[in-house]
């Protein structure tokens, strides 16, 4: 009997391929979203119970399941406590990141850690990653079949850490995790839910850089997740 991992690692690239042809408009077999959906069920179904990060990481090797890999200096898996209750979830790594090979290191990396700091944490504490693992060229927003391909990862990521809160920083993260087209402006300011976990949607850092005047309203937002677990934060 094969692996485990041999086992879930098959079941993806499946999805993969499907997700390819369905893209391209193939139709000579079943490309819904609702198959593909059905198949990432399969490999859950498969899934260690005690899948740890290390595990996940390694899993993951040197990817080249995308176009991503072509150009990136460094995959930039995620950086924290993996017992952390509050995940940050960016878009992608940008030009230090890929540089350094983790995580919110450059400009949009230092106001995420004062944002951290003033909801009196520190970067230790909680765990940060983004949607995508390496970084797309020109920092350009990374494209649907790219984020498809890698949010396993991500997935499997939030489940072996078990927290309670995630925040994703930016449309992009926002939009994937709850699966929806709505802007960030609207999405921002309550709380929605991401497989039971409570999810604040905010502003990205790098936004913040362009537009300070934004400040308030992602220090509003992180008032909600304050209020949220007020003994905890």
């Amino acid at each position: 009997m094969a692996p485990r991992s041999q086992i879930i690692k098959t079941i993806d690239e499946l999805k993969y391929t499907l997700q390819y042809f369905a893209e391209k408009g193939h139709r000579g077999f079943d490309c819904s979203r609702s198959r593909i959906e059905k198949m990432a069920d399969w490999g859950a179904a498969l899934q260690p119970l005690s899948e740890t990060l290390k595990e996940i990481r390694s899993d993951l090797g040197d990817c080249q399941r995308c176009r991503l890999a072509r150009h990136r200096k460094n995959i930039v898996f995620g950086a924290g406590s993996p017992k952390a209750k509050l995940v940050f979830v960016g878009e992608g790594p940008g030009f230090e990141e890929d540089r350094q090979g983790e995580p919110f290191v450059g400009p949009a990396g230092q106001l995420l850690t004062k944002i951290i700091e003033a909801i009196k944490l520190t970067r230790k504490q909680t765990y940060i990653c983004n949607i995508v693992k390496c970084r797309p060229s020109g920092n350009r927003n990374p494209e649907t079949d790219e984020i498809n391909t890698c949010f396993a990862f991500l997935e499997r990521q939030i489940a072996a850490i078990q927290p309670g809160y995630i925040c994703a920083l930016g449309a992009v993260a926002a939009q994937t995790l709850l699966n929806t087209a709505e802007p960030i402006s609207q999405l921002r300011g309550r709380i929605h839910h991401y497989k039971g976990i409570k999810v604040i949607a905010t502003y990205h850092p790098a936004y913040l850089l362009r537009n300070p005047a934004k400040k308030r309203d992602v220090w509003e937002d992180m008032k909600i997740l304050m209020k949220e677990y007020p003994h905890e934060v």
